[in-house]
This record gives structure tokens, sequence and C-alpha cells, in this order.
């Protein structure tokens, strides 16, 4: 519009000018301002859209003009285009809700979203439902085609959920590999619906990196949210324990939570021990133990022990492995305890005057730290510094670690075999594969699964099985070690089947490193 055609006509018929929040007309400043004889301004954004239809931010100011006698003669409005400002306030806004690599809204943002839901369901009595998902196999596509590939993975499941919720649902990234899901006025039965066509969506899913194909799924656990729910963080606990007890009956399936379930008790219960353990390592209320072992055929052979860990609690009382070491390995802090292990051991022995290479100590190795890409070179690094002689350090390692990490147990054993350090079996026979493995990789001892020894007197299959795993590990040139042995009748018994070392309760029980190192 033209000057010339502008002039005479209403604000309203030269410019466009509505809110921002709902696109309605603003009132007319300047009538405003020559009504009530002072400056009009506006705290909410105010657009300005153009005869193209483009759209453009705008401070609109409208101010009197006054005469000199003080009265109004007439108006004069200012706009000033923010637009440049107004989008990069949007960014910044935008940035502080979402997460960077999805687009999804962050931990904060959601929490925010389900901090609304709760407060909504306590005063309308209207029920909706939170989803805690984690995704099954995320780890292993990390693994194996590095954090890129991981990146992009998480931006294709990202774009899948969008696909399978409704627009009034809330979608948020909580950390790593782990989605919040907030089901607007939904019940728990409607929610498990829609969560079982998104659990198919996924498993339908296949991804693809570098002409490596991988099948993914994902575990959900789900909690209402009803006027009986009393905080964020109750609900988002909540889900994750029943997001956790999914993953425990297979992974790839719905769990929803219910007040007083077991399985859900059960897993705050680990949740607690996770944040003993951390504590403990950071408080370094750990000590060692250990078990010795003896030959049963040669006495002249060299002497073993097997260092054990224990755990205090704050009051400085011994909690036995059995009692935590489960936890640990749920949510891999096996990796942080093995370190302190042998860091704590290594330091130990460099203080013992010249160990002699007759004596082997051995420390038990999970399988996570196996899988550690890390952890070859951190072994390494504690020998050097401690000045150990490699051959007097013989790691075990259980037959489920080794075997569910064949490639990087057996790059692990070659290289620390070639320093001197030696290797051991553990709990052999647990396995249904075992003797099929067992020439796979180079182990110098192979110790006998305590559940055949223990009653090896009265059970001819377990005597028939001791005695099988004994000899075809004497023709692999394995040293055999028998373990949980309990009584002196099984201590003859397995002598007479030539078995090479034993340990148990009836040689001796544990002692703190102390007392059996130094005496």
């Amino acid at each position: 519009m033209s000057t010339d055609e502008a002039r005479g006509q209403p604000l309203g018929d030269v410019l466009a000018v509505v809110r921002e929040c709902n696109r309605e007309p603003v009132q007319d400043p300047v009538r405003r301002c020559l009504d009530n004889g002072e400056i009009v301004s506006f705290d909410e954004h105010i657009l300005l859209i153009r005869g193209d239809d483009n759209e453009f931010a705008v401070d609109l100011t409208a101010a009197p003009i006054r005469g000199h006698g003080g009265g109004i003669s007439g108006a004069v409005l200012v706009l000033h285009d923010i637009t440049a400002m107004w989008d990069m306030a949007q960014q910044l806004s935008y940035q502080a809700t979402h997460d960077a690599l999805t687009g999804l809204h962050n931990r904060r943002a959601f929490e925010q979203r389900l901090e609304d839901a709760l407060k909504g369901a306590h005063v309308s009595d209207r029920v909706h439902t939170l989803c805690f998902v984690d995704l099954d196999q995320f780890k292993i596509v990390n693994d194996t085609c590095g954090h890129v590939a991981g990146d992009e993975l998480l931006r294709q499941v990202s774009e899948l959920f969008r696909t399978h919720v409704r627009e009034s649902d809330t979608i948020g990234r909580l950390g790593g590999d782990e989605f919040g899901v907030l089901l607007d006025s939904c019940v728990i039965d409607q929610a498990s619906g829609i969560c079982e066509k998104l659990r198919d969506a996924v498993e339908a899913f296949r991804f693809t990196w570098d002409s490596k194909h991988f099948e993914i799924g994902v575990s959900i656990g789900l909690v209402p949210i009803t006027r009986h729910s009393r905080s964020v963080t109750e609900l988002l606990s909540s889900a994750d324990a029943a997001c956790y007890v999914a993953k425990d009956l297979g992974r790839n399936r719905l769990y929803v939570y219910r007040t007083g379930d077991d399985a859900v008790i059960t897993h705050h219960g680990a949740m607690q021990w996770v944040h003993r353990i951390n504590q403990a390592l950071e408080e370094n209320r750990f000590c060692l133990y250990c078990q010795r072992i003896v030959p049963l055929q040669n006495s002249g052979a060299a002497k073993r022990y097997e260092f054990l860990i224990r755990m205090l609690d704050e009051e400085g009382n011994i909690i036995l492995p059995k009692t935590f070491l489960p936890a640990a390995e749920r949510y891999y802090l096996m990796p942080a305890i093995d370190r302190w292990v042998i860091r704590n051991m290594f330091a130990l022995l460099k203080d013992i005057p010249q160990a002699p290479q007759t004596v082997s100590y051995g420390i038990n190795l999970s399988g996570q730290s196996l899988g550690d890409k890390d952890f070859l070179g951190f072994v390494i690094e504690q020998l050097e510094c401690h000045e150990i002689d490699p051959t007097c350090v013989c790691f075990e390692i259980t037959e489920t670690a080794a075997f569910s990490n064949l490639a990087s147990t057996t790059s692990f054993i070659t290289k620390l075999r070639a320093l001197g350090c030696s290797f051991s079996l553990d709990d052999f026979g647990s396995g249904f594969n075992s003797f099929a493995y067992l020439k796979t990789l180079p182990f110098d001892y192979l110790k006998i699964d305590g559940r055949f020894i223990k009653h090896i007197i009265s059970d001819k299959l377990d005597n028939a099985t001791v005695e099988a795993i004994n000899h075809i590990g004497q023709l692999m040139n394995m040293r055999t070690i028998a373990e949980f042995v309990d009584t002196e009748a099984v201590l003859g018994r397995l002598r007479s089947l030539g078995v090479d070392y034993a340990q148990g309760y009836a040689i001796e029980c544990p002692q703190p490193v102390e007392r059996m190192l130094y005496e």
C-alpha cells in the first residue's frame, strides 16, 4: 500500500499487527494513545504481517504529539524490527529445553511437563501414564560401529517414537539411550496398547551402518499418574524400576508398575546397593581377603592364593560379596571394583619382600572388565607401576564371562600371557558347551565348578563329571583345581582322582590378607 493510499485509513486497514500467542489483532494503539493521552507499549510478542504474508517480530510503541499548549495534536507510531533478536531468543529457549542430538525434550523440560501432569492429576482427577523406555541393543551398536553410529541410531529411533505417539503426548530423552514418554489423559490399559505398538515398531526396525545390520528392541516400564502419585522423583524412580524388571524378564517387553510389586521392590533394593557400592568406592571401604589353594599331588608345587573382596559398611562391619556383587554386575560397577582390587592387590604385593616365583596369586575378573577396551592397558600400567613380577599373577575368569566375550577375552589372555601372567578358567562345567569351547582359549588352570565337588562322594554322576573334567584338563596341559572342598572325605576323593589343587573350608577359610601373606 502506498503512502497516498494509506493516508486517512484506519490503522487496522494499513498494518496487520497481531499478538504472537493467539494471532488476534492488536487493539489500535494510536486510538488508545489519543484517548488516554499516554504512551502505549506492549510487553507481549507482537507480529507485523506484510502484504506478501512475511512476518516480522516488532517492538511497537505509540506516543502522543503535544502542541505548545500541551494539547494533543496527533500521535507517532514507532515499529522497531526485532526479528533477529526474537529468533535468537527463540533459538536459545529451544536449546534450553530440547536435546541437541534428537530434538526431543531434554530431561529438565520433560520433568517440567511431568510436574504439570502431576498437578493436573491432583486437581482434576485425570489419569496419565509415564513410560520409561530403554533401548536393548544400543551398546552393541556403539561398541561395534562407534559413537557416530550410536548417535545416528538414537536420531532414527527418536523419529520412530514420534510417529507412534499422539500429538498431545510428550517424548523426552532422559540420558544416553533412555527415553521418557508422557501419555496425556491415558489410563494404563490404553497406554499399554500404545507402548505395545511402539515396541512392535522398534522390533521391526532395522538399523544399517557400514553394511552391518542390527535388530534392536525396547524395554518399557509404565507407571500410572493419578491423584495418589506423590512426586516426579517417585514417578521416574518407579517407571525406571519397572523398565529394569522388563529387562530382567528377557528384554523387549513391557512391565507395568504396581504398588507393592515384589520384582520392583527387589530392583529398588538393588539400586540402594548401587549407591552404597559407589560410596564405598569413593571412601575406600573395601578390603582384601585371600584363601589358600593347596596342592594334592605334589607337595613341592607352587603356593597358591586366591584374592577375595569384602565391603565394609559405615560402621566397619564386613559385607560378603554375595550381598553386593549381584547389584554391581547388574549395574555395570564391576570394572570399578576390579580396578580397585588390582590397584590394591599390586600395592600389597609390592610390599611383600621379594615375592618368589613359586607363589601364585589369583585375581577374579568380571566379563564387564574383559569387555572394557581400556582395561588391558590399566592392568599393564599397574604391573609396571608397582614393579610386579607377572609370573606370580593368575587371573581367574568364569566360564560364562570368557565365552560371552570370546574375542576380547582371547586378546586379553594372549597379551598378558606373553608378559608372564597365567590364567585360570573358573566354574568350569557350568555351561552347556563347556567342552566344545575349552580348546579355544589358552588357559593354564581349570577350576572345576563347586556344584560338582560338593556331592562327589554321594553322587556317582558328579564323581564321573569331575573325573572327566580332570582328565581332559590334564590332556590339554592344564592344572585342575577343585573349589568348595568342605570335608576331608571330599579331599581324599579328589586326591585319588588325580586333581592337582583344592581349596575350601576343609583346608582353610578366607582370611584377611595381612594375616595370611605376612605370617
